[in-house]
């Protein structure tokens, strides 16, 4: 007979109810400064969140002010972190990709950067040479279901940002230099898949998902926008 008492185990703590550790006060914070920008939320509301934001001590406090922002719902949907039915290849389809590059970025003692609202071709190269290069696809138009980045960094550095519903995928290395690539697959059948293909040498290459950031219908938004433009236009046009 056992007579030693053995100890109750605990179920685990709802998700919601685990301590917020500062990368998800940063990545809420994000959130609310889009919704600030996209006119979601006016600045004194902006304002009295981000002080909750700081003070919040569980990742449910942090949920609440984004509650009412079409974001936080996507938070909640978490479409990529959803298992892929199928895997996605670590290489693209075979002349998919076109030999020349689409775009090209060289910093060179400099910096460079793409960001923002871009359409992102089906070839980039990036060079670093004692230089910085940051792309940044988190808002970017994707009208290509493959996207590769052809990155070269030498005494230097180059930084990719992807949507969290993209695919990534990375083949490279460095020579005392790191290549990073956080492989990622996309819940989404339809999801773009983004290859970063480099050489770091004594440099360092880094692909990974930007955190809260998701793919939207951007191009049917940007459509819109130039419809209501246009609009506007001719019916001032006609009230003349």
């Amino acid at each position: 007979m056992d007579l030693q008492k053995r100890p109750t185990q605990e179920p685990p703590l709802p998700s919601a109810e685990l301590r917020a550790s500062d990368a998800d006060r940063d990545r809420i914070t994000d959130l609310l400064r889009d919704a600030l920008a996209e006119g979601r939320l006016t600045a004194e509301e902006h304002s009295e969140r981000v002080e909750g934001v700081l003070a919040a001590k569980t990742v449910g406090e942090l949920d609440v002010f984004v509650r009412d922002l079409p974001a936080g719902q996507a938070r909640k949907a978490a479409p990529a972190y959803v298992p892929p039915v199928s895997s996605v290849p670590n290489r693209p389809t075979p002349g998919a990709i076109p030999i020349d590059p689409d775009d090209r970025l060289m910093a060179v003692f400099s910096a460079s950067m793409r960001k923002g609202r871009w359409r992102a071709g089906r070839r980039i190269h990036a060079y670093a040479i004692f230089g910085s290069v940051e792309i940044d696809l988190s808002e970017a138009l994707f009208e290509h279901r493959q996207v590769m980045i052809k990155a070269i960094s030498i005494f230097g550095s180059v930084e990719i940002r992807v949507p969290e519903n993209v695919s990534l995928r990375g083949s490279g290395g460095g020579i005392l230099g790191s290549f990073e690539v956080d492989a990622v697959d996309s819940g989404e059948t339809d999801a773009p898949v983004v290859y970063v293909d480099g050489l770091a040498v004594l440099g360092s290459i880094e692909a990974k998902p930007k955190r809260g950031k998701v793919i939207t219908d951007l191009l049917g938004r940007v459509t819109d926008h130039v419809a209501r433009k246009v609009d506007d236009h001719l019916r001032k046009h006609l009230d003349r």
